[in-house]
């Protein structure tokens, strides 16, 4: 037999439900806590856990004082990225998902991105984008690790899809920080910054086929080192 949720739970779901169905609107403020207590036959205590559960999902926002109350909002992508990030790297941390996996998703959703990119890209996306580029000979692996993080995550904003970005920024968050920030190899970081501007290159070019091809090629050498990482990490 399933478990029934606690009343706050499911009084936090029924309200999602509204909320998703459009009953409640962004900017929309739901009934206070009385109107809520006897709507549903539940005590305030449990109003208020639900609409602070709503509230840490970023379904709503409470404002304090005379015309205050709990209002609908709309959430920020970069909020769901997050989320999904978070909840990516616990499903990673339980075995539930593979290296291969990961792999395989991030190569679905970015070589598409920078075929976008070379399509849909600014002056100010390309300016963004060369600024990123490193010197391996010059740089350690820590000054490198966050251009290489900023490169990826402004051609995922070139391509002009809030959507595909959203989607794509957590995996690729999941991965780098798992796996690069402290074990790449030497060498890693050459193949990087040649991969980098071959991929500036065909953006700028306005080359969708070559910017997918190098997408493509930058991911597939990105998978032996992976993989070697993940090897060497595991127990025994």
């Amino acid at each position: 037999m399933t478990k029934k949720p606690p009343a706050y739970q499911a009084l936090a779901a029924e309200l999602r439900e509204l909320i998703v169905a459009g009953r409640f609107r962004p900017g929309d403020r739901l009934p206070v806590e009385p109107e809520l207590s006897a709507a549903y036959g539940v005590s305030r205590s449990t109003v208020r856990e639900a609409l602070r559960l709503l509230a840490s999902q970023n379904l709503i926002a409470t404002v304090r004082g005379v015309a205050g109350g709990s209002f609908v909002v709309t959430p920020r992508p970069e909020q769901i990225s997050d989320y999904l990030a978070t909840s990516l790297n616990l499903l990673a941390v339980d075995t539930q998902l593979t290296v291969d996996q990961f792999l395989e998703i991030r190569d679905l959703l970015e070589v598409p991105a920078a075929g976008f990119a070379a399509l849909r890209r600014t002056p100010e996306d390309l300016a963004a984008l060369r600024a990123t580029l490193f010197d391996p000979g010059a740089a350690s692996p820590e000054e490198m690790y966050e251009p290489n993080k900023r490169f990826h995550a402004l051609l995922l904003g070139a391509c002009g899809n809030p959507l595909l970005e959203v989607v794509a920024r957590p995996v690729f968050q999941v991965l780098d920080e798992r796996f690069l920030r402290s074990r790449a190899p030497g060498r890693f970081w050459h193949d990087v910054d040649r991969d980098h501007r071959e991929i500036l290159d065909r953006v700028e070019a306005g080359d969708e086929p070559g910017a997918r091809e190098a997408q493509h090629a930058h991911l597939a050498r990105l998978r032996g080192t992976y993989l070697a990482i993940d090897r060497n990490a595991a127990p025994g």
